[in-house]
């Protein structure tokens, strides 16, 4: 099984994703985690991503789509796959569906994760996440125990992000708006787009999206 991950920061993505790795076995393809692996692999394609990333320059939707074949063509048939932040256009959406096909794969779900503007950049304002395995905290729905030790790792070194502000939020919900909304107009018409409430407690939110995964 094989789905898309939709949402704008800090709607609870990665967190939904690991609980899919945990729970169902599935692999979280995250660009982010693809890039800095790459970065420092060694490999031809690990070497191309370390030349953009050394002249500053964003690195092209030709070398994410190499690095997301390189995994679909290792892992196993069974093996099903969170694309976690990408596609973020619809160009690489269109990239992606070509990709799939070539490799005897096909998408079986998009998730959207419906969340209420205000609300979320009230619960991102407040979240931390542990500096050592990144586990994330929420001084409203999720509070760092009372020890101030990761429930995870046992980490007691918690960072918040600089861009966690307001201002910054918005201008990066704006950003998410103008780029990738569309792929909701795009999912919808091929008929591989499913709704979830995503401002629920983690828990919530987690048996929305075994509801729709059960019921492919």
């Amino acid at each position: 099984m094989n789905i898309i991950l939709l949402g704008p920061p800090g709607a609870g993505k990665g967190t939904q994703a690991r609980l899919l790795v945990e729970r169902r076995g599935m692999v979280q393809l995250s660009t982010g985690d693809m890039l800095r692996a790459a970065k420092d692999s060694g490999t031809e394609m690990g070497k191309k991503v370390a030349d953009v990333m050394a002249r500053g320059d964003l690195v092209t939707d030709d070398i994410v789509i190499g690095l997301i074949e390189e995994h679909l063509r290792s892992a196993d048939d069974d093996t099903g796959f969170i694309f976690d932040g990408f596609p973020r256009t619809l160009g690489q959406a269109d990239a992606l569906g070509d990709l799939l096909g070539r490799v005897g794969r096909r998408l079986d779900a998009v998730i959207a994760m419906e969340v209420n503007d205000e609300a979320l950049v009230e619960r991102i304002t407040a979240r931390s996440t542990c500096g050592n395995c990144g586990e994330v905290y929420n001084d409203i729905t999720k509070p760092i125990p009372e020890d101030g030790k990761c429930s995870v790792c046992g980490a007691s070194d918690f960072k918040r992000r600089s861009d966690d502000n307001e201002d910054s939020l918005k201008q990066r919900l704006l950003e998410y708006y103008k780029k990738t909304s569309p792929l909701i107009g795009y999912y919808h018409a091929k008929g591989d787009l499913h709704w979830v409430p995503g401002l629920g407690e983690i828990e919530e939110v987690a048996s929305g999206i075994a509801r729709v995964l059960d019921n492919l």
